[in-house]
């Protein structure tokens, strides 16, 4: 599973520089296209896992690219058209559909693998990407080839400071997103609790709830002032849940990291673009959404790690304490 979060993070370089050469909108395309074929691959694969590995392997290294096209496009697209004024607000309404898209996915793709099996799972997955395909062709591409950037290289954009600050924040929310996926549902079975999609209703909800409402809040008083409390609200959300004995710690905790990574996601992306030219916007979310998701990968093994030598909770405070002494 984490070879096409590798990928992702690896080929994040030259899909910047695609998105700024080619344009937003015919990266989508490609990468929705990409996907829809990947997911109709998966039908090939019949038998025992050992007699197939290494072409599964391939597919999922190719998905990661996929994927990789499409968020990277695709919120560059949506910071090229938002006003300035309202950068985050836009951004976190777009975020949205991301997190409503994660909360149903797996609930259809449960429910169709239960009642029709595999094929039509990976039928559905790849009708989606085609559906998306083609509502994206109605727009006109937000992208001009003639401005000025779209030349710059993306390692010359990861070498500024304000770049490389953005890497580390996004390496730093992306650990808080492993730590989230991979680790509380564990500590809550340890803990003998048994609702433990409660966490996730409220990490979700509130994480809905703050980027319609915050994203005004970031755009009036500015995201800089916004994203050290968002850090530390996340913080101690997982603090929070260290001290886990019932449902309320559960709920509450879900709901103060759900606060601050509905605040985060759009303020760190507002930050890096403001005030930076149309034609590297491209290469800026790339690094941006690629440290989330080197943050995700590096983090998934680390704090794997840390929680078989210590346990659960050094998982959830060795990334609570970094990020709130250091911002």
């Amino acid at each position: 599973m984490g070879a096409s979060v590798l990928s992702s993070v690896l080929c994040r370089s030259w899909i910047s520089e695609m998105v700024d050469r080619f344009g937003r909108k015919r990266c989508y395309g490609a990468g929705c296209i990409v996907n829809g074929v990947l997911a109709l691959s998966y039908l090939l694969f019949h038998g025992v896992l050992s007699g197939f590995y290494v072409p599964l392997l391939l597919v999922r290294l190719l998905h990661g690219v996929g994927l990789a096209i499409c968020f990277t496009a695709g919120f560059t697209f949506v910071a090229d058209i938002v006003p300035e004024q309202r950068l985050n607000e836009g951004i976190g309404m777009y975020g949205v559909t991301a997190l409503v898209g994660m909360g149903i996915g797996p609930v259809i793709g449960e429910l169709v693998v239960r009642e029709a099996g595999f094929d039509l799972f990976f039928l559905t997955a790849a009708t989606m990407s085609f559906l998306g395909f083609c509502l994206q062709l109605p727009l006109r591409d937000s992208f001009d080839h003639h401005l000025s950037g779209s030349e710059t290289s993306f390692f010359t954009v990861l070498g500024r400071k304000k770049m490389l600050l953005v890497t580390v924040l996004a390496l730093l929310f992306g650990l808080g997103m492993a730590a989230f996926s991979n680790f509380v549902s564990p500590f809550a079975r340890e803990k003998h609790i048994t609702f433990i999609s409660l966490y996730y209703v409220a990490y979700s909800s509130a994480a809905v709830f703050t980027r319609f409402f915050g994203g005004r809040l970031a755009d009036r008083v500015g995201e800089g002032r916004i994203i050290p409390y968002a850090f530390l609200i996340t913080g101690a959300g997982f603090l929070v849940l260290m001290a886990l004995g019932g449902d309320y710690i559960l709920m509450l905790s879900g709901l103060m990291s759900g606060c601050g990574h509905g605040l985060l996601f759009p303020s760190m992306n507002a930050f890096a673009l403001r005030n930076e030219p149309k034609g590297i916007r491209g290469k800026i979310n790339g690094i941006f959404t690629g440290g989330i998701d080197a943050g995700v990968f590096s983090g998934s093994i680390i704090l794997g790690y840390v929680g078989e030598w210590g346990g659960s909770k050094p998982s959830f405070s060795w990334w609570a304490f970094p990020s709130s002494r250091d911002l």
